[in-house]
């Protein structure tokens, strides 16, 4: 009964692992965007076209 016990308690930590991942990661892209977009409006202005 131990372990099953433990067996579910590590697979419910697994997912909840896998879960935080993928939002770190949409996180990550999100910010990348945003760079991606505070860069292109750098260069406009770097070029005179603010």
């Amino acid at each position: 009964m131990k372990r099953v016990l433990m067996l579910m308690a590590l697979g419910m930590f697994s997912m909840g692992m896998l879960t935080a991942c993928n939002t770190v990661a949409g996180a990550g892209k999100d910010m990348q965007k945003a760079g991606e977009k505070v860069e292109d409006k750098a260069e406009d202005c770097k070029d005179g076209r603010c």
